[in-house]
């Protein structure tokens, strides 16, 4: 009796000392790099010094059209489903790390039936024993004095919200690319508006012009001339229709499910283009941009990892127990005097591994250097995806200017030109260049207004944009706080 008192005190005892030495980390102190980057943006992009005022994407983008496919890219996309699983593995990696700082206790039966030969025993005669025994044992735990399990369960953590922050990543960036892809296709079918008039115009001269040879009142010349640009037309209609099919095969894929075609028809100029935004400052950019939070967490998981490798320098303690009933007779099994345990701690310290554990103290170091350059590389990335963004805006504003005074003017030129050709004071090769150049204005201004709405697009995704919620792959909401729930 008094054995198994000293036995399960000294078991207590062990435990309460491990629970102290989980305290004990011999990862090095966790200091984030500083920022490689300016604090703001190049005056010259226009960027103001006001905080950013990055919204959700519901609120910032405020077509309906487009709110109803980034929904369905959100709840559909394969990428997106790919990242939302990922978290689930890292989440599930994590717990395994975090259960091996508990001790592992289990319920087992057993039963032994041997024969024994006369000859190897002392009576002569072959023996058959039974052993029946009923209990609780605890597999090898080990006594975390050094810190080694709770480095390799704060890495999975990190990596954990690393997964968590690269799925957000990965959202927005989903987000970003069905708004550019609606926004183009909604180019296309102003341009495609724009060429289909034209050539319906241009027809109906081929017709005039047609019947004026006919009856000689204009030459053979002048007709082929028109042809020139009926033809451009229809080669115009005829390419865009062909991207335009392909944009549609883009935004199907972008959503992960058929879509009604014949939804997407709106073009560019019954678009509610996406507002304006402020950037702010560089250093929100840490906070705001999940790929830099990702990149954090992953340098974290290297600075816990690094822990890990210091601590197997030191002696491994473990403990095995069990505690239960055992006798030879199984009517005996709970009778008294049928109490069994045992109690075996481990000290194990390796000698000699061959430059084993220097090698991996090594790696790890290596890996955090890697992970300190992969932090600093994100800030850089994402400075310049601003920088990027803020200059484009500015300078497509200008150019959207410039382009519409073009229009105005190629319009009024493709009427004077029209009406001095009527009058016979000019040749119909002045109305040809004309009508050619009106085509192209207004197909340029077009495009420089779309490349104006992704600017703010490519903006609003690089400041982070803002989560709203977070669907699940079955259109859940997915908790981004405690991997413990």
């Amino acid at each position: 009796m008094h054995r198994n008192y000293l036995a399960s005190r000294c078991f207590v005892a062990a435990v309460f000392v491990a629970q102290l030495a989980g305290c004990v980390s011999l990862a090095p102190d966790y200091v984030r790099p500083a920022s490689p980057v300016p604090s703001h943006y190049d005056s010259v992009t226009g960027a103001s010094h006001a905080p950013a005022d990055i919204v959700g994407w519901r609120s910032y983008f405020q077509d309906p059209q487009l709110q109803s496919l980034i929904a369905l890219a959100l709840q559909n996309n394969r990428d997106l489903g790919i990242a939302l699983a990922r978290v689930d593995e890292a989440r599930a990696a994590y717990g395994i790390e975090r259960s091996a700082q508990f001790p592992s206790i289990g319920a087992q039966a057993e039963l032994e039936r041997s024969r024994v030969p006369g000859d190897l025993n002392l009576t002569g005669k072959p023996l058959v024993a039974n052993q029946y025994q009923v209990g609780l044992g605890m597999a090898s735990w080990e006594l975390d004095f050094w810190g080694h399990i709770r480095s390799l369960k704060d890495a999975a953590l990190e990596n954990y919200l690393a997964s968590e922050a690269a799925q957000r990543a990965v959202r927005i960036d989903l987000i970003a690319q069905v708004a550019t892809s609606y926004l183009i296709l909604s180019e296309l079918n102003e341009r495609l508006f724009l060429a289909e008039q034209t050539l319906a115009s241009r027809a109906e001269s081929y017709r005039i012009f047609s019947r004026r040879v006919e009856v000689g009142s204009t030459s053979r010349l002048n007709l082929t001339q028109v042809a020139v640009l009926l033809t451009q037309a229809q080669s115009l209609v005829a390419q865009l229709e062909q991207e335009r099919a392909a944009q549609v095969h883009r935004l199907t894929l972008l959503a992960g499910t058929e879509m009604d075609e014949t939804t997407l028809r709106k073009r560019l100029s019954d678009v509610d283009a996406p507002r304006r935004l402020r950037a702010g400052a560089p250093s929100e950019l840490l906070i705001n941009r999940p790929d830099i939070i990702a990149a954090e967490h992953q340098l974290k998981a290297a600075n816990a990892n690094i822990g890990a490798a210091r601590a197997a320098f030191f002696p491994r303690i473990a403990l095995t127990a069990s505690a239960g009933t055992a006798s030879a007779e199984l009517g005996g099994l709970f009778g008294n005097g049928s109490r069994a345990w045992t109690f075996s701690p481990v000290i194990s310290l390796p000698l000699f591994d061959g430059g084993l554990r220097n090698s991996n103290l090594n790696l790890t170091t290596a890996r955090h250097h890697i992970a300190v350059l992969n932090y600093e590389k994100s800030i850089q990335n994402a400075f310049r995806d601003v920088s990027d963004a803020l200059s484009a805006r500015m300078w497509l504003d200008y150019q959207v200017d410039i382009a519409s005074t073009s229009l105005a003017v190629q319009l009024e030129r493709a009427r004077l030109s029209t009406l001095r050709y009527d009058n016979g004071s000019a040749s119909f090769l002045d109305v040809l260049d004309a009508q050619r150049d009106l085509l192209t204005a207004q197909q340029q201004l077009v495009q420089l207004q779309r490349a104006l709405s992704t600017s703010n697009v490519s903006l609003y995704a690089a400041l982070g944009g803002a989560t709203d919620e977070v669907p699940a792959a079955d259109g859940k909401t997915v908790s981004t706080t405690d991997p413990d729930n």
